[in-house]
């Protein structure tokens, strides 16, 4: 493809993108496609020849979309936001053609600095403690998930424990780490992946709100002192996944202070609301952090993938990650005057992320996005006073920020067809999880362009599936 031809059929897809946009609501919100329909309707084999990019396009239109479930739809409140932005798209697209690999300092300065001064703008902006800025001892990287932030903690962590012992011999089996039992289940996959090993991370009990109980993790680290073994590493959550929750972070950060336990706060999609002065309490006492995380890719605006990992202590995480093979060295990675990013992650590649995220933070400004957060807010709060206000419906946890959980008073199986219904109808996409051993719908509030009559007709929906099943 010649630069002239590129110059039009790039055209051609902005425009493409634009349009998706502008009659994204016309679309089934999740897909109706069945098991292997679009595998099928695809060639078996790979073209001999070259393809036109219009009969690729066309394609897209044709044998894709069919395939897939609007997650930037205004009525898509399943799972979590995965909101994106044309700001970000562009952000992407100027990521995508400059093909940086930046894995050193050396390989795209300009990369590596970007990088560092935005994560420092979230630490204002978030009003993060100071020790997470690169001009500390700490500093911030971006990463592709949380689930990645949260096994580099759990490296580190298990590395600071042995004294690097772990990185030369593996784990002896002596090591416990520690987490909600609702959170995410990547901490899990995490202690799996690290040899730590299933049998030695604790899912500590929750309380009536669905958060950890202080008391209980004191306990269980008191009993597995008694017995000989090593606690290493608590994982706080700031909102869970399946009721954001809000584990409580001063007496957890008390206890592990004790013990000197690695503390990592996840607050994957809640983080972002500290955008807001208002919205801070859910980070209190995270000073006494080891590391933290939160996803721009789930509530910020900014297309997925990117998430944003800090720590307290750099050399740390760095003695952890770092393997300098010679085909990677050079004069600025050993003046020591440099960050090398390859040595805060398990991969060594990475992406010209930051460029996005950058640009999304110009676009909107801090006013900008505190104004997107504080609507979201307030329509989930709206939705939640129209659940307590009905006589068959039921709040089944706190709604502190943007996700409201609720039933139907009917007991599971209704719930269950009314999700069914709700979602084969295309008009909108809900999800679900169990909360005191009851099925929960749960309704996420924040895509783009979600507005009060997009959950008002979501709520009309709801209500209308069952009425509809209470006559039947």
């Amino acid at each position: 493809m010649t630069a002239r031809e590129f110059r039009r059929r790039g055209k051609e897809v902005v425009d493409w993108i634009a349009d998706y946009y502008e009659k994204v609501e016309s679309f089934p919100v999740m897909s109706r496609a069945k098991t292997g329909q679009i595998r099928a309707s695809l060639p078996e084999h790979p073209p001999h020849r070259g393809e036109t990019f219009g009969a690729m396009l066309r394609d897209v239109e044709k044998l894709i979309l069919p395939g897939i479930t609007h997650w930037q739809s205004p009525n898509f409140f399943g799972f979590f936001p995965s909101n994106t932005s044309f700001p970000s798209i562009l952000g992407e697209m100027l990521s995508s053609g400059l093909g940086v690999q930046g894995m050193l300092w050396a390989t795209s300065p300009a990369c590596t600095e970007l990088e560092t001064l935005v994560l420092d703008w979230l630490v204002e902006m978030l009003d993060l403690p100071q020790k997470f800025l690169s001009t500390s001892k700490g500093g911030g990287v971006i990463q592709d998930t949380a689930s990645n932030s949260s096994l580099c903690a759990l490296l580190a962590a298990r590395e600071r424990a042995t004294q690097y012992a772990s990185n030369e011999r593996g784990c002896n089996g002596k090591l416990v780490a520690y987490t909600s039992a609702q959170a995410h289940s990547s901490i899990e996959k995490g202690a799996k992946i690290a040899g730590i090993g299933r049998a030695n991370l604790r899912l500590i009990g929750v309380d009536e709100k669905f958060a950890m109980r202080p008391e209980a993790l004191a306990a269980q680290v008191e009993r597995d002192v008694a017995a000989g073994l090593i606690p290493f590493f608590v994982c706080a959550t700031v909102g869970t996944t399946s009721s954001n929750a809000m584990d409580p972070l001063r007496p957890i950060a008390k206890i592990c202070a004790e013990r000197r336990i690695w503390l990592h706060v996840d607050a994957a999609m809640s983080g972002t609301a500290a955008l807001c002065q208002e919205f801070r309490w859910i980070h209190d006492a995270l000073t006494a952090a080891d590391s933290y995380c939160f996803n721009p890719h789930k509530w910020m605006f900014t297309n997925f993938d990117c998430d944003c990992f800090f720590v307290a202590n750099r050399t740390e995480l760095i003695q952890t990650m770092s393997v300098l093979p010679e085909y990677l060295r050079n004069k600025a990675t050993e003046s020591g005057a440099v960050l090398d990013y390859r040595d805060w992650h398990v991969q060594l590649g990475r992406r010209f992320r930051s460029l996005k995220l950058w640009f999304v933070i110009r676009h909107y400004g801090v006013e900008g996005l505190q104004h997107h957060i504080r609507r979201h807010v307030q329509l989930a709060q709206e939705f939640a006073s129209w659940v307590q206000a009905d006589k068959d419906f039921e709040l089944a946890a706190p709604v502190p920020l943007n996700l409201v959980c609720f039933r139907h008073r009917g007991g599971d199986d209704i719930n269950q067809q009314i999700l069914d219904r709700l979602n084969q109808s295309g008009k909108m996409y809900l999800t679900h999880t169990r909360l005191n051993d009851k099925l929960v719908l749960r309704m996420s509030i924040g895509q783009t362009n979600t507005e009060l009559h997009h959950v008002e007709q979501a709520w009309n929906h709801i209500r209308k599936a069952a009425r509809q099943l209470n006559n039947s």
